[in-house]
């Protein structure tokens, strides 16, 4: 994973072959003994032992205003529950914003840590992951929830 910080906060954890993944900027500097990257390692190495169930790092991810809250809504689902885009969307106010709440799910930059891999489609359908289909039904796998 590609980790990115503005020293005191994560504002992104991609996988390496994920969509939307940004590139590495020239003035950008390699520090792993940062505290905040120090500690998104630990947290993810633990969460993928099967030893964290809520991350802590201080998170920072840039976005629009509506990204945003949609990333918040998806900070707050619980380990081992899934829900819809037309749930989020509801959550949001409108049910017909499904796709838009798709589209900003689809570029948070925070993969695990927020977790985008628990939203499924209507009817419980696994669509769309930014880092792809496979790694999604590994992450709900892992936390105990089985898809065909």
């Amino acid at each position: 994973m590609l980790l990115v910080s503005d020293e005191s906060h994560l504002c992104g954890a991609y996988f390496m072959d994920q969509k939307y993944i940004p590139r590495v900027a020239p003035h950008w500097r390699t520090d792993a003994d940062l505290p905040v990257m120090r500690q998104a390692r630990e947290e993810l190495d633990e969460f993928f032992r099967g030893q964290r169930r809520r991350f802590t790092v201080p998170v920072n991810p840039r976005g629009t205003a509506f990204q945003r809250r949609v990333w918040q809504l998806l900070a707050a689902i619980p380990y081992g529950v899934t829900v819809s885009y037309g749930d989020l969307a509801r959550q949001l106010g409108s049910a017909r914003h499904a796709r838009a709440v798709g589209s900003a799910t689809g570029r948070n930059p925070l993969s695990v840590i927020v977790p985008c891999h628990r939203v499924l489609g209507a009817g419980g359908s696994l669509t769309g992951y930014a880092g792809g289909l496979q790694r999604k039904r590994a992450l709900l796998c892992l936390e105990g929830i089985h898809q065909a």
